[in-house]
């Protein structure tokens, strides 16, 4: 599977380098190109000789060698992937800030190729607050984590934090690049984050959600090679470049948009948080705080998963999301059959960790046959995965 592939190995500064000239090894033997950036820490722990040796190219370390520019811009492009490992405590801090001091974090702030990372450290610091804070940010850029293994740490304890082996990087590189062509051909419709209804050129109705979750979606269609379209509302969440975006602020465009896309769409996720109303009259201009009670009259939006549901034609496959807080199951068949959808993804506001604003979410999913899928609560991105593992079953 990695035969021909050019990967971009950036080495930090971690006891576990040791075990890089092994991961080349088994790339090269596995028929792959690969090009590596040291950190000028990495090269205490292995030998920038031994690591070019093993890839027969030059292990690069700084941005500028006997006045020659080390292209990093070309670098980041060069590669089908990026992968860090051993990634440190403190370059991890680095990607999460933003920081380029040095060749790797410019090649990393620049590369337009997909991002993996194998953290290795000791188990205090893997669960310091800090590190995962930086965890879920550089996931929530689009980069992808490859679990920690839980064993002996340089520390002389045992526990969390030390790096997966290299025959396991191995292996999830060679998942990550079947992945990356299931859906390939395939063009994908997200609907994600809040819709904004105007009140007057100042003040809207509006609701919580944050678009964390539909983007993370959107960015796992992405990583499976599928041609995605992500419609968002009013939203701070970072998007990938490669993801088409359609920004729409009310209920009313956010119909208009995602019809006009549903109709070349396989698959159709409707994960955003729309307005159930919205003013039935708009002031032009700011209201005035005149009385001590104020009314505003609403009418019902345009049900989105309701209309795709009646216009979905033979092939496509349509998936609605479910935010309940009493009688879930329930509701969310209801919904299932009532608009009819393929799928109905659950959050319950009752669970810990779920809803509006978290980092994390815990999901229940119901297929056409009112089967039920039960997941733990677990961070965004990997909630994504298992959404879209189920659909890839289903849709299959």
């Amino acid at each position: 599977m990695l035969q021909g592939k050019k990967i971009l190995l950036g080495v930090t500064g971690s006891i576990a380098a040791y075990k890089i000239p092994i991961l080349v090894r088994l790339l090269i033997k596995q028929g792959a190109e690969v090009k590596v950036i040291v950190t000028p820490s990495a090269k205490n722990f292995v030998s920038s000789l031994t690591l070019s040796t093993l890839s027969k190219q030059p292990a690069l370390s700084d941005l500028e060698t006997n006045d020659s520019w080390a292209n990093h811009v070309m670098l980041g492009r060069w590669a089908d992937i990026m992968l860090i490992a051993p990634l440190s405590c403190n370059s991890l801090a680095k990607m999460a800030a933003g920081l380029c001091d040095n060749l790797l974090m410019a090649v990393y702030l620049s590369a337009t190729c997909p991002v993996v990372v194998a953290p290795a450290m000791d188990e205090d610091m893997w669960l310091h607050p800090s590190t995962r804070s930086n965890i879920n940010k550089i996931r929530d850029f689009g980069n992808q984590v490859i679990p920690v293994d839980n064993g002996e740490l340089a520390s002389g304890l045992s526990g969390e934090g030390r790096m997966a082996e290299p025959e396991a990087i191995v292996a999830w590189l060679d998942d990550f690049f079947f992945n990356a062509n299931q859906l390939k051909g395939k063009k994908v419709l997200v609907t994600a984050g809040p819709t904004y209804e105007a009140i007057d050129p100042v003040r809207f109705i509006g609701n919580h959600s944050s678009g964390k979750m539909g983007v993370a979606i959107a960015n796992e269609f992405k990583k499976r090679g599928a041609e995605v379209t992500l419609i968002l509302g009013p939203s701070q969440i970072m998007v990938p470049d490669n993801i088409r975006i359609i920004h729409v602020q009310s209920a009313d465009e956010m119909f208009s948009a995602a019809v006009n896309v549903f109709e070349s769409a396989d698959i159709a996720v409707m994960s955003a948080a729309v307005a159930d109303y919205t003013p039935v009259n708009i002031s032009n201009e700011k209201i005035k705080k005149q009385t001590d009670s104020f009314s505003i009259e609403l009418k019902k939006t345009k049900d989105i998963l309701k209309y795709l549901g009646e216009c979905k034609k033979a092939g496509q496959f349509l998936v609605g999301f479910a935010l309940e807080t009493t009688n879930e199951k329930e509701y969310a068949l209801k919904k299932l059959k009532d608009k009819n959808a393929d799928m109905i993804v659950l959050n319950s506001l009752r669970d810990n960790g779920a809803g509006f604003g978290h980092d994390t979410n815990k999901i229940t999913i119901f297929d056409k046959q009112e089967n039920e899928h039960l997941f733990e609560t677990k961070s965004k991105t990997e909630v994504a995965a298992d959404i879209v593992n189920t659909i890839i079953q289903l849709y299959a």
